[in-house]
């Protein structure tokens, strides 16, 4: 099942796809929003919810939204992919492979849904993609062990955690830039977890203006989806909604020679297997 949350004549809901429309799910449930339906009881029914009669959008006629709007925390993982790592290590930057998985957080604001544009902020002109899995939580927990971690999973969809790479290296601490508002693409919906087999082996492929940038699969991660959920709630308590950000594979911009950053007039598309196309427009800030 696809879920999506998005807004129809001024109004926020979240609902399946059906085609080229979406089911308003907020009718047919108690449920204000999708992070709160992906934790409740209604999520396990589903395919048996009564939504016959529940209101129909043509897509066309809504606004998507990042798949979780205002999710309390947004999980972003350093460089989670061997391929990426390496490529790091060619372009001149002395890192080493870190024993536990190097996490950072990034803001709800910073996000940006499918179709709507990534805004490359006035302050810097090296704005970087990064194509990445994401998975959302369903079940929240804390202390979850890796045997049980696939429980907690409610489903997957793209992100593309665009860096402001300038303001990245300002310190050690690399949150300054990757929290930008509207540069976390997050869509286009949220592909339910009953759909991708546990570990299953997924394509990544970035493509800026056509061209592919990006082309790898999440065999590639260092560290596990089941570890990564392990050691992010053995720090904090993961809540329906929650997001994941699982890292991103070799490709990225910056450690291309001459180096290559996204400005106003590109579009940049981050396609997974099994679950679809994130589609962005680049603009720069008003």
């Amino acid at each position: 099942m696809k879920l999506v949350s998005f807004v129809h004549e001024g109004t926020e809901s979240f609902g399946r796809i059906d085609g080229d429309t979406v089911v308003d799910l907020a009718r047919v449930t108690d449920c204000g929003s999708l992070a709160e339906f992906v934790g409740s009881s209604a999520f396990e029914w589903r395919y048996e919810l009564p939504d016959a009669d529940a209101p129909r959008f043509a897509l066309s006629e809504v606004e998507l939204l990042p798949v979780i709007p205002r999710p309390e925390k947004i999980v972003c993982v350093v460089r989670n992919y061997m391929d990426h790592h390496q490529e790091v290590l060619a372009a001149g930057m002395q890192r080493e492979l870190s024993e536990f998985p190097p996490l950072f957080l990034r803001v709800w604001r910073s996000q940006t849904g499918p179709g709507q544009p990534i805004i490359r902020p006035n302050a810097s002109e090296t704005l970087d993609w990064e194509g990445e899995l994401a998975v959302i939580i369903g079940q929240g927990g804390r202390n979850i062990p890796q045997e049980k971690a696939w429980d907690h999973v409610a489903g997957y969809s793209c992100y593309n955690d665009a860096s402001v790479r300038e303001w990245q290296f300002h310190a050690k601490q690399i949150a300054a830039g990757k929290n930008f508002e509207s540069t976390g693409a997050f869509g286009p919906w949220m592909v339910t977890a009953d759909e991708i087999e546990p570990g299953q082996t997924l394509t990544i492929e970035t493509r800026l203006n056509g061209e592919v940038v990006q082309s790898s699969d999440t065999s590639h991660m260092i560290f596990s989806i089941p570890q990564l959920i392990e050691y992010a709630s053995t720090v904090f308590t993961l809540v329906p909604g929650d997001v994941i950000a699982t890292g991103t594979p070799a490709g990225v911009g910056w450690s291309r020679k001459p180096q290559l950053f996204m400005k106003p007039g590109d579009v940049c598309e981050v396609e997974i297997e099994g679950i679809g196309t994130l589609s962005n427009p680049i603009e720069g800030q008003a």
